[in-house]
C-alpha cells in the first residue's frame, strides 16, 4: 500500500474511533453541522457535470499591470504519494480541538490541491503582488486545499472567489475546503474574500494563518447563507508587532452562516480586529463567534471584538458571541454586541432626501456595509477593495437580499 492511501486510511480511521463533532460542543451547539456521511461523499459518487477544461478546482488569476513573476505556483494530486506529501509538507496534523473532524474528513477526502508562494517581483520589491484565486466545484463531496506562503516583506493583495459560475457543477455540493496561511516577517497580505453557494450545499471554510513578526494580515469576508455554512478562521500573531484584522459582511438571507474566528495573540505590540455585521431574515439562523487568547508576555498587545446583527424583516435568529481570554496584565481590550433594527433617525433623514422607504433602507445597508469592509481594508481609490466595489456586486446582493425579505413578508 502507498503512503498516499495509507495516510487516507488511517484519516477514516481516526474518524470512525472518534466520532463526528459533538452536539453539546461549545462552538457548534447553536449551528451543528452536518452528519460526517455528507463530508465524505457516498462511495461510487461522480464528480460534477463540468467539461474538462471549464477551470473546475483552484484557478490562478494575476491582476492588471502588477507584477507577477514572484508568484510560484503547484497543482498537486493528493492521491499520488510523492505530490502528497508536497501538498501537505510542513502543514500540522488534525488535533483534538473541536473542529479536528473537520480536519480528519479534510484529509480522508482531499484530492487536489493548491501551493503558491509570493515573493518579490525582481525590480519592483516595493510594489505589491496582485492576484485572484477562483475556485469552482470538481464534486459533489470534496476537500479543496490551498498553501499560501508570503515571503518576508512581501507585499501581496489577494482576492479568493467561490461564486458558482453559469453552466458549472449543477449538484448540491458538500465543501471541506482548507487553506493554510504563512505570513514571514514584516509580509502584509490584503485578502478580500467572496463566499455565495447555493442555497442547498453545505459548505465549511477553514483558514489557519500565521502571522510572524511586523507581519499585517487584513481579511475581508462577503459570505451568503446556504443549507449549511461555516466560516471558521484561526489566527496565530506569533512575533512582535503582527496584526490581524478581520472583517465579515455576512448576508444571511433566510438560511443559515457560521462565522467563527479564534485568535491567539502570543507576542508583544500585537493587535487584532474582528468586526462582523450580520444581514438576516425570515427563519434566517445566523451565529459568531469571536475567540481573542492573549498570551502570558504578550505586552501592550491591542483587541477590538464588534459584533453587530440587524434583521431585516421576519423572525431570524442570531447569535452574537464575543469573548476574550486575557492572561496578561498590560493589554487594551474591548469587546461588544449590538443587535437591532436600523436605526429609525438614518432613516428618516434618507426619506427627507426624496427616497422611498426601500430605497432608504438599501442605501443604509449598503452604508454600513461598506464602512465595515473599508475599516478593514481601506478606502484607497486604486485598492483591491474600492475596485471591487465599483463592479456593483455589493448593491445587487444587498437590493436582492431586501427584495426576498418584502416577498417573505407578503406571503
Amino acid at each position: 500500500m502507498d503512503s498516499a492511501r495509507a495516510d487516507i486510511l488511517a484519516a477514516r480511521s481516526h474518524l470512525q474511533q472518534q466520532g463526528w463533532i459533538a452536539r453539546h460542543s461549545e462552538a457548534f451547539h447553536h449551528l451543528p453541522p452536518p452528519a460526517l456521511a455528507q463530508w465524505l461523499g457516498a462511495q461510487g459518487e461522480g464528480g460534477c457535470e463540468t467539461p474538462a477544461l471549464s477551470g473546475a478546482g483552484w484557478t490562478l488569476h494575476p491582476l492588471g499591470s502588477h507584477g507577477a513573476s514572484g508568484i510560484q505556483a503547484r497543482w498537486l494530486d493528493a492521491q499520488t504519494p510523492a505530490e502528497r506529501g508536497e501538498l501537505f509538507a510542513g502543514l500540522p496534523r488534525p488535533g483534538d480541538d473541536e473542529a479536528a473532524p473537520f480536519a480528519w474528513a479534510h484529509r480522508a477526502l482531499c484530492r487536489l490541491g493548491l501551493r503558491l508562494r509570493i515573493s518579490a517581483t525582481p525590480g519592483k520589491e516595493r510594489e505589491p503582488v496582485w492576484l485572484e484565486l477562483r475556485h469552482q466545484p470538481r464534486a459533489q463531496a470534496e476537500a479543496p486545499l490551498l498553501v499560501l506562503e508570503v515571503d518576508p516583506g512581501v507585499q501581496c493583495v489577494l482576492i479568493e472567489s467561490h461564486e458558482r459560475e453559469a453552466g458549472g457543477c449543477q449538484h448540491q455540493v458538500a465543501q471541506n475546503l482548507h487553506a493554510h496561511i504563512h505570513l514571514g516577517a514584516g509580509a502584509r497580505l490584503q485578502h478580500l474574500r467572496i463566499a455565495t453557494p447555493p442555497a442547498g450545499d453545505s459548505v465549511a471554510h477553514h483558514l489557519h494563518v500565521n502571522v510572524a513578526a511586523g507581519a499585517q494580515y487584513a481579511q475581508a469576508l462577503v459570505a451568503t447563507s446556504a443549507g449549511y455554512h461555516l466560516q471558521r478562521n484561526l489566527v496565530q500573531l506569533q512575533g512582535k508587532g503582527a496584526q490581524a484584522h478581520g472583517a465579515a459582511l455576512l448576508l444571511a438571507g433566510a438560511h443559515k452562516i457560521d462565522h467563527q474566528t479564534y485568535t491567539r495573540m502570543q507576542a508583544a505590540h500585537s493587535a487584532s480586529t474582528v468586526e462582523t455585521l450580520t444581514l438576516a431574515q425570515g427563519r434566517a439562523h445566523a451565529v459568531t463567534n469571536a475567540h481573542t487568547y492573549i498570551a502570558p508576555g504578550a505586552d501592550e498587545a491591542s483587541v477590538r471584538q464588534r459584533l453587530t446583527g440587524v434583521p431585516l424583516s421576519g423572525h431570524p435568529r442570531l447569535i452574537l458571541r464575543p469573548h476574550l481570554e486575557i492572561l496578561h496584565d498590560n493589554v487594551q481590550a474591548a469587546h461588544g454586541a449590538t443587535w437591532g433594527a436600523l436605526p429609525e433617525d438614518a432613516l428618516f433623514y434618507a426619506r427627507q432626501r426624496g427616497l422611498d422607504e426601500a430605497a432608504a433602507r438599501a442605501l443604509i445597508i449598503e452604508g454600513m456595509a461598506r464602512a465595515l469592509l473599508e475599516r478593514c481594508l481601506g478606502q484607497d481609490d486604486d485598492g483591491v477593495l474600492s475596485q471591487w466595489l465599483q463592479g456593483g456586486w455589493l448593491t445587487r446582493a444587498i437590493a436582492a437580499q431586501l427584495q426576498a425579505g418584502q416577498e417573505v413578508q407578503h406571503d
